[in-house]
C-alpha cells in the first residue's frame, strides 16, 4: 500500500530524466502523460498533500487502511509511496474511462450515485477514498472506477449479485484484459522518478536503479 518512504537517493539519481527518455523534450514539471491528458508534479504534490490532511483527520480512513480486510479497491497497487499510489489512481481513472469507450459502455451520474451510496455502505466512501491514497474530492472519482468497472463485467456477462459464479469470474478475467489492452494503448509516460507504468498490474512498478547501465540512456 501507499505509505512507505522512498528511498532518499531516487529523487536525486532520476529527477534530472523526467519523461526525457532518451533525449526527448519533456515538459518541465510533468508527473504523467496519459495520452494527451498531463498531470504536473504540482498537481500530484498538492493532491497528496491535502490527502495526508485529510486522512490523518479520518480515523476511519485509518482504520480501513490498516485493516487486512480493507473494502477500499486495491487500485493504487503495492505503491512505495504515496505520491505513487495517487499517481496510480489519477492514470487508472483515465484508462478506466477509455475501457469504458472500448466496451460501449456510458456510466451515467446515476450510476455513480449508486456506487457512492454502496462505498457508504462500506465504511463511508470519502473514508474509503482516503485509505485508497486520494483526498475526499476523488470521491466520485474512486466511484465511477467502481460503477465502471461493474458496468463492463456486466456487458461481459457478469452476475453482480454472485461473484463467484463462472460467469462472474470469466467477466473478471475480461475486464483485466482490455484494462490492459487499452493502457498499453494510451501511451502512459511517467516520470521515472516516480516509477513506470505497468498496465499488467495496474500499477506504477517500483523505480528501477540502472547504476550498473552506463548506456541506460537517461
Amino acid at each position: 500500500m501507499p505509505g512507505k518512504s522512498v528511498k532518499a537517493v531516487v529523487a536525486v539519481a532520476l529527477a534530472a530524466g523526467a519523461l526525457a527518455g532518451c533525449g526527448g523534450s519533456p515538459k518541465v514539471g510533468t508527473a504523467a502523460l496519459v495520452g494527451d491528458d498531463r498531470i504536473t508534479v504540482t498537481e500530484l504534490s498538492q493532491t497528496v498533500r491535502d490527502w495526508r490532511t485529510q486522512f490523518r483527520a479520518d480515523p476511519a480512513a485509518n482504520e480501513l487502511r490498516a485493516n487486512p480486510a480493507n473494502p477500499a479497491p486495491q487500485l493504487a497497487g503495492e505503491s512505495e509511496s504515496d505520491l505513487q499510489g495517487a499517481l496510480t489512481l489519477l492514470i487508472n481513472f483515465q484508462v478506466a474511462g477509455e475501457v469504458a469507450e472500448r466496451a460501449g459502455v456510458k456510466v451515467t451520474d446515476g450510476q455513480v450515485d449508486t456506487a457512492v451510496r454502496a462505498l457508504d455502505g462500506r465504511g463511508g466512501a470519502g473514508s474509503i477514498t482516503l485509505a485508497s491514497g486520494l483526498p475526499r474530492d476523488h470521491t466520485r472519482d474512486l466511484a465511477r472506477l467502481v460503477a465502471t468497472q461493474a458496468a463492463v463485467m456486466q456487458r461481459f456477462g457478469a452476475d453482480m449479485n454472485n461473484r463467484l459464479s463462472p460467469a462472474t469470474q470469466q467477466a473478471g478475467r475480461r475486464w483485466n484484459e482490455l484494462f490492459q489492452q487499452t493502457a498499453n494503448g494510451m501511451h502512459i509516460e511517467v516520470n521515472p522518478r516516480y516509477g513506470t507504468y505497468d498496465p499488467g498490474k495496474f500499477e506504477i512498478a517500483p523505480i528501477t536503479y540502472r547504476l550498473s547501465s552506463p548506456d541506460s540512456g537517461i
